[in-house]
């Protein structure tokens, strides 16, 4: 788990996020926490070598050189990716890492308001919705416009007449992604995000 998303308090969120996993499942977990969005360097980033999958939350991280190596090592391994909500933007030094890698489309977000988050037609019978409820979220929805073509749209988020994408698969380059742009703290509290993540 890789945390840095300092507005969303994307540290809180996975440290509570990683007890869930670690109490219902047979995983271990790492937190790497960034300290600072302006370091150029993240330390532990090189337990991205081992791990079996890869969580980044993270918002415009200022990391380059070898901290960013490592990032891009990773997703060139064709590992696992998940991506919570500022992942779209999760890296300055690497913007293209949205279209690229996570299929997105990240152009800002509407105003704050209540969201209601619902499952497409491709969504309701796909395994990662198992158990999944439609659910509402504070958190400002996300314009994404123009995902890849290549990505399944699981969940859609409406507020007022606008109506965006909010989580999706993508297989591509023999890698499995998944991405969400939820992921504001009180998603955190609510047991369909966290069966969903």
């Amino acid at each position: 788990m890789v945390s840095g998303s300092f507005e969303y308090k994307s540290e809180d969120s996975l440290a509570g996020y990683k007890k869930h996993l670690e109490a219902n499942y047979p995983v271990e977990c790492v937190l790497i926490a960034a300290k600072s969005d302006k370091d150029a360097a993240l330390a532990g980033l090189d337990a991205l070598e081992k791990c079996d999958v890869a969580i980044f939350f993270t918002r415009r991280l200022q990391i380059e050189g070898e901290s960013l190596d490592l990032v891009k090592k990773y997703v060139n391994s064709k590992k696992p990716i998940v991506g919570i909500r500022t992942a779209s933007h999760g890296f300055q030094k690497w913007l293209e890492m949205d279209k690229e890698v996570l299929g997105g489309d990240y152009k800002g977000h509407y105003g704050a308001g209540m969201a209601e988050v619902k499952l497409t037609d491709k969504g309701k019978d796909h395994p990662i919705l198992k158990d999944v409820k439609p659910f509402k979220t504070n958190g400002s929805l996300y314009k994404n416009p123009n995902v890849a073509a290549d990505v399944t749209v699981l969940l859609q988020g409406y507020m007022g007449k606008e109506s965006e994408p909010v989580a999706w698969t993508r297989e591509k380059d023999g890698r499995r992604v998944f991405y969400t742009s939820l992921g504001h703290p009180d998603d955190f509290k609510d047991e369909n995000f966290i069966r969903l993540l």
